[in-house]
């Protein structure tokens, strides 16, 4: 699905990524919030403020996990599979949350990038995102 080169660059995406994780984050899960206000329900309990201490605590962890997936993309079911059982038996998170999701990362990150987020990063962007919520969305009943 990915040639060597985009992964190349996903790696090279995620991790520059890294160091603003909090921001990018939290922007993007605000984001499918205000856009999508359904999804609110699986954080209902939590302060989903602007900049709130929850939403950049699992921003952060969410552009982690994504990094991670990117690094070990040849061994993306078997990174990601404590993440699919957690997030489709105790979470019980509904995999059509997770393509809305991958809408506002990518919006995210093009406001981030700039001109750096070319078509060609964008492309192997989505396709990494796609099969990533594809993993996560496998354990799902």
């Amino acid at each position: 699905m990915l040639s060597n080169t985009e992964k190349e660059l996903i790696v090279q995406i995620w991790d520059k990524m890294i160091p603003v994780a909090e921001d990018i984050g939290s922007e993007a899960l605000l984001r499918m919030f205000t856009t999508f206000p359904k999804t609110k329900t699986y954080f209902s309990h939590l302060d989903i403020s602007p900049r709130s201490a929850h939403l950049l605590c699992h921003g952060k962890k969410i552009v982690q996990a994504l990094a991670e997936g990117a690094r070990n993309i040849s061994t993306l079911t078997t990174t990601l599979a404590p993440l699919s059982r957690f997030h489709a038996y105790q979470l019980r998170i509904h995999p059509t949350n997770f393509k809305l999701f991958n809408h506002c990362i990518l919006v995210t990150l093009a406001c981030h990038m700039g001109e750096n987020f070319t078509p060609v990063a964008h492309a192997a962007i989505d396709k990494f995102l796609s099969a990533f919520s594809a993993v996560l969305a496998e354990k799902f009943r």
